[in-house]
C-alpha cells in the first residue's frame, strides 16, 4: 500500500496526522492497542488511558484527528454529509493498523479502543474491514449512518471479542444504535458483550474500564 500524500488537504484531511504513543516500543511489542479519541478531544488525552492497564509488552498508539474531530456532523447523519472526513479517518485507522502489522504484530493481537466519536469510527472500521482482531471496546458509540443504512458488510470477525458499553440515556448515542451495532458485530462473527448502564449519561465508568483491562491482558496471555 502506497503512503498517502500528507499534503492532500481538504480531500484527505486526516492524512499525515500525528500519532501519540505509550507503553512498549512498537518494534518489540507483542500486542498493540489503538486508542481513538472523541470529538473535541486529543490523542494525548486518550492515550492517558493506557496508565489504567498493566499488561506487559503492549504498544499503545492514538492518532490525532485534524481539528479534533473525525467528521463534522452527527454519526447519525447521511454518510455523504460527513465526507470526505469520514473516509479519511477510516483510511487513517487502516494506515495505522498497517504500521502495526509492518512491525510484526498480527491483527489478532491488535485491539481498538474508542470513546464517543472514536467508538463510532472504530466500530465502523471493524465492520468494514472484518477479520479476526484482538478486540474492540466501543465506549458510547456505534456503527455510522442514519437509521435504515444497509449493513451489508463483508468478511468475518471470526470470534473477535467486542465490548459495547453505553448509558441508557446518552444524549448523543441512541440505545437502539448500540443494539444495532451489537447485532451487526454478531452477524459478522464477533463475540459481543453489551452492557447498558442506567442514567450514566455520556462517559466511561469503572465497570467498563475493568472489562477493557481484562481484554488488554488477554492480548498478551499465552
Amino acid at each position: 500500500m502506497a503512503a498517502r500524500n500528507p499534503h492532500a488537504g481538504d480531500a484527505d484531511p486526516h492524512a499525515g496526522q500525528s500519532v501519540a504513543t505509550a507503553g512498549a516500543a512498537l518494534e518489540s511489542a507483542d500486542a498493540a492497542v489503538l486508542f481513538v479519541h472523541g470529538r473535541g478531544a486529543t490523542a494525548q488525552g486518550m492515550i492517558e488511558m493506557a496508565s489504567e492497564f498493566d499488561a506487559e509488552g503492549v504498544a499503545y498508539l492514538a492518532p490525532q484527528a485534524k481539528g479534533r474531530t473525525w467528521y463534522p456532523n452527527s454519526f447519525l447523519a447521511p454518510i455523504d454529509q460527513n465526507e470526505p472526513s469520514l473516509s479519511s479517518a477510516l483510511d487513517l485507522l487502516g494506515d495505522l493498523r498497517e504500521r502495526v502489522a509492518d512491525a510484526g504484530i498480527a491483527a489478532d493481537q491488535t485491539m481498538f479502543v474508542g470513546f464517543s466519536q472514536g467508538a463510532c469510527l472504530s466500530s465502523e472500521f471493524l465492520a468494514r474491514n472484518a477479520r479476526e482482531y484482538g478486540g474492540l471496546a466501543a465506549l458510547s458509540g456505534g456503527v455510522i449512518g442514519p437509521d435504515g443504512t444497509p449493513r451489508d458488510y463483508d468478511g468475518s470477525l471470526d470470534g473477535t471479542p467486542a465490548f459495547l458499553g453505553c448509558s441508557d440515556s446518552d444524549p448523543h448515542i441512541p440505545l437502539e444504535r448500540v443494539h444495532e451495532t451489537r447485532d451487526v458485530l454478531e452477524e459478522l462473527g464477533g463475540d459481543v458483550e453489551e452492557r447498558i448502564y442506567e442514567g450514566m449519561g455520556h462517559g466511561i465508568n469503572e465497570d467498563e474500564m475493568e472489562y477493557v483491562r481484562g481484554m488488554v491482558s488477554n492480548l498478551v496471555e499465552d
